[in-house]
């Protein structure tokens, strides 16, 4: 606009700025993004949604292992269940056999009249030995047919409580195919997503595309690790460093996050959960100003993410698919909790 006041335009002059007013308005509106933005924008966009992607993938991860684990747990439980009904159905069946032998022998002694046979018996005191013998097999085999009536009471109980655990471990399979295709299919976008990126841009990514955080190196705690089973742990994480992330694996050639903390704790004897929100409730809450090697650091609200931390504001951790086990900050994301085990 020029610096000199023009008079109020009145009638159709006025009409006419109006007019020219809103096209000049809704010309500004539809070329307000400089040409030299335009590229830039869906590149974000792009940038942004991977990140996106590989959240949810991990997310479904975390929900894949927790159920593929679960699925191991019935298998074992399965296994014992039929073993013992097994052993269960032997044992009845030998009962049974036991029983069937003592009603034959009982039959036979006892097919007439107590008193009758008595009068008959051409030695009355073999026959008084032999009726007092039967009398405790009657006995016996009283308490034997309880016996069996429970055993088969509680075989019963145990095919149903199996059969339940079968009902289970097949839903439990459903569900553990059906997270994979999820992380596969967000996993695919991702990885199409991040490939239509210019290289220079891809590169980026790829080397820092969760390091660009807030720098937490001043609140983080120093010297070695809060034990020796840590050191271990700590130890076999760095020797995972440069080995490919697998969704799904927990070693030795291959991790993903949750997957590799569980292996690295494993060869310091420890037993770890195998999903990333177990892991972190399995200890000791530390702050961050505490933090030792060895600790596990869980990221986000819902823990599916977690690394170990490595000292000097650093964790090892397998990122995500495309990007190897390696160091990051700290603060490559939100924290949620540190753990001492």
């Amino acid at each position: 606009m020029g610096s000199h006041r023009r008079l109020a335009p009145s009638g159709f002059d006025r009409g006419s700025a109006a007019a020219v007013g809103l096209l000049s308005v809704a010309a500004a509106v539809l070329g307000a993004v400089p040409a030299t933005a335009a590229p830039a924008a869906p590149r974000d966009d792009r940038r942004a949604d991977v990140d996106r992607l590989h959240t949810e993938a991990e997310q479904a991860t975390e929900a894949y292992n927790k159920a593929d684990a679960r699925t191991d747990v019935l298998r074992k439980e399965i296994g014992t269940a039929q073993d013992s009904i097994a052993r269960q159905q032997e044992r009845i069946n030998s009962m049974r056999d036991a029983l069937g032998s003592l009603a034959g022998a009982q039959y036979r002694s006892g097919g007439i009249d107590p008193s009758l046979a008595l009068l008959l018996s051409a030695d009355p005191d073999e026959y008084l030995d032999r009726a007092s013998v039967l009398d405790r097999i009657s006995t016996r085999q009283a308490g034997e047919l309880r016996e069996l009536r429970q055993a088969m009471r509680d075989l019963a109980q145990d095919r149903a409580e199996a059969a339940g655990k079968l009902a289970e471990l097949e839903k439990s399979r459903k569900a553990v195919a059906a997270h994979k295709k999820t992380v596969e299919r967000k996993l695919a976008k991702a990885r199409a997503l991040l490939n239509s990126l210019p290289d220079d841009e891809r590169a980026g990514y790829e080397r820092g595309s969760r390091s660009g955080r807030e720098d937490l190196t001043a609140l983080t705690g120093a010297g070695g690790p809060a034990s020796g089973r840590a050191g271990a742990a700590f130890a076999a994480a760095r020797s995972a460093l440069g080995k490919p992330y697998v969704w799904g694996a927990n070693g030795p050639t291959g991790f993903d996050c949750s997957g590799l903390t569980q292996w690295a704790y494993a060869q310091a004897g420890v037993g770890l959960p195998r999903t990333s929100q177990a892991q972190s409730g399995t200890g000791r809450r530390v702050s961050l100003s505490e933090a030792r090697p060895g600790d596990l650091v869980a990221y986000r609200d819902d823990a599916s993410h977690i690394g170990m931390y490595a000292g000097n504001g650093q964790v090892i951790h397998a990122p995500y698919p495309g990007a190897p086990v390696r160091y990051d900050p700290v603060g490559m994301m939100p924290v949620s909790s540190i753990t001492r085990v």
